[in-house]
């Protein structure tokens, strides 16, 4: 009989494996499919929502195919242009594609800052760019829920952004992470040139001397 880490273990692995193949987002729905695909009891301990995430970067960097690990070096490359083009609103990456997860859903995350989300909108207007808008809902550390504004619109070469547009003082206090609870990690442009860096290394291909 597998010993209880062992079982949590499988079931942070299968949990993730659902995650990246079905896009589901939701962590505790995950462990749900994973504990029923696995025959595991409901009420065994389950894994934390880090371990799962974590298994989720392992597993999409160990099974990337060299066309799934170019369209990740793609998209840092249009979260690079966006970042640059609307530098003056010190955007920062978030998300899956910050996390270094290659298989995941095309969508980029940024976050922005500005005095009003509609002086956001219409520079995107003014540069011939359309946007749909809604609102994300964001806990703070004080239990206040927060709604957040957020824009998403097409990028370079068709991808996918979501710019979640704060307050300029949002910038001293990220939101809590969904995995963690923790604030969330945001990485400025210089941070995403690195990983661009370490992305084309990775893609290199290796010759003999």
């Amino acid at each position: 009989m597998a010993s209880p880490s062992r079982v949590r273990q499988e079931l942070a692995q299968e949990a993730a494996r659902i995650m990246l193949d079905d896009g589901i987002r939701d962590f505790g729905l995950a462990k749900r499919k994973a504990a029923e695909h696995l025959g595991v009891d409901a009420r065994h301990e389950m894994p934390g929502n880090l371990e799962i995430q974590d298994a989720a970067i392992e597993r999409s960097r160990l099974f990337a195919s060299p066309a799934s690990r170019a369209a990740y070096r793609g998209r840092l490359e249009a979260a690079l242009v966006v970042m640059e083009r609307l530098r003056h609103l010190e955007p920062r990456l978030v998300g899956p594609l910050l996390q270094g997860l290659v298989e995941s859903q095309p969508l980029i995350n940024l976050h922005a800052f500005a005095e009003t989300v509609e002086e956001v909108i219409l520079e995107l207007g003014e540069r011939g760019v359309h946007c749909e808008s809604g609102e994300r809902r964001y806990r703070s550390r004080q239990g206040r829920e927060q709604r957040i504004p957020f824009l998403a619109f097409r990028g370079p070469d068709g991808t996918d952004i979501e710019l979640t547009v704060f307050p300029l003082d949002g910038m001293r206090q990220a939101p809590p992470s969904p995995v963690d609870g923790r604030p969330m990690v945001r990485a400025t442009r210089a941070d995403v040139e690195r990983m661009l860096e370490e992305a084309s290394a990775d893609e290199a291909p290796v010759t003999a001397d």
